[in-house]
């Protein structure tokens, strides 16, 4: 029979640190004696006392030096400290996160938002729903955000990709042309798909609308790329070359040296949201319902958002 070797002590100490010592040493760290400290925690002396001593134990290593007028930490105490705060601070903020989840929604977004309708969707939203706090995040991933859980519901503009969402259409958006200030378009109303043809296209390529196929397969501009708005932006004002983006984009980003013409002749975007299918945000629906309100749409009906062309957000 093999013979099983035992697990190294350092290895086997750290299995035996609980919150409670991190605690009891944040305590004593924090109000300077062990008296104080099991006030603070609402424990016993001899619990915080407890406390100290298996955590000293289970790293090895000495964490305070204690004298009958104070309590000094070692170089190690200091580390230690450090540290358990920080996981304390993760923790607490875990615990906050599961007991407050439900009275909060985040709304991610890639670029644009809910365009020229976000801040009536922000109010309306406080109005109808004051015991759910709305939170935009801007994550610039295909789906806003929300695989990377960094949102409960999300708007994109395009169709999802995948059967881990449920989506609808809450609106639409047309395209426009960003261009420089100074670009002789500048001075027109509109442009149209041909005319752009002719320039080079700046495109967001994980998260944008535009795509070569807006174009026929033999008259289709160059296009450069991107990954981020500001970047999009910036070099768009050198006049170098132009973007195509949702009109949201107009809205939630004024840039000086930049200015944007309706491509009149460009199909419109569909402005979807979605939310998880498995697990959905308790709100998400009434946040989907405002959505389609705001844009002036009927109220959309539950559908799957299946496989399709990637999930986008913005230019």
């Amino acid at each position: 029979m093999r013979k099983m070797h035992a697990m190294p002590p350092a290895y086997a100490g750290r299995m035996d640190v609980e919150l409670r010592h991190l605690r009891c040493l944040v305590a004593i760290s924090d109000t300077g004696t062990f008296t104080d400290a099991a006030l603070s925690l609402g424990v016993s002396q001899a619990a915080v006392s407890r406390g100290l001593a298996a955590l000293e134990h289970a790293l090895g290593t000495r964490l305070l030096y204690r004298t009958s007028r104070e309590v000094t930490p070692t170089a190690a105490g200091r580390r230690v400290l450090a540290r358990a705060r920080a996981v304390l601070a993760e923790v607490d903020d875990l615990v906050r996160e599961a007991a407050e989840g439900h009275r909060r929604l985040r709304l991610g977004h890639a670029w644009s938002a809910v365009g020229r309708h976000t801040r009536r969707f922000q109010r309306l939203w406080a109005e109808r729903h004051p015991d759910v706090e709305l939170h935009l995040v801007r994550t610039n991933t295909p789906t806003a955000g929300l695989a990377e859980g960094a949102c409960d519901l999300a708007v994109v503009r395009a169709s999802a990709e995948g059967r881990g969402f449920d989506g609808a259409v809450v609106g639409h958006e047309r395209r426009v042309c960003a261009l420089a200030s100074d670009d002789p378009w500048a001075r027109r109303r509109s442009v149209r798909l041909a005319e752009v043809a002719d320039r080079r296209v700046l495109v967001d390529r994980r998260t944008g609308t535009t795509t070569a196929d807006l174009w026929p397969a033999d008259r289709r501009p160059a296009l450069e790329y991107t990954q981020d708005i500001d970047d999009w932006l910036a070099e768009i004002a050198t006049g170098r070359c132009v973007g195509i983006t949702a009109e949201g984009t107009v809205a939630q980003y004024r840039r000086d040296g930049v200015v944007f013409r309706p491509v009149r002749d460009a199909p419109s975007i569909p402005v979807r949201a979605l939310w998880r299918r498995s697990d959905p945000h308790p709100a998400a629906l009434a946040a989907v319902a405002l959505l389609s309100e705001v844009y002036g749409q009927a109220p959309p009906r539950r559908s799957v958002a299946g496989p399709g062309p990637r999930p986008t957000a913005s230019g």
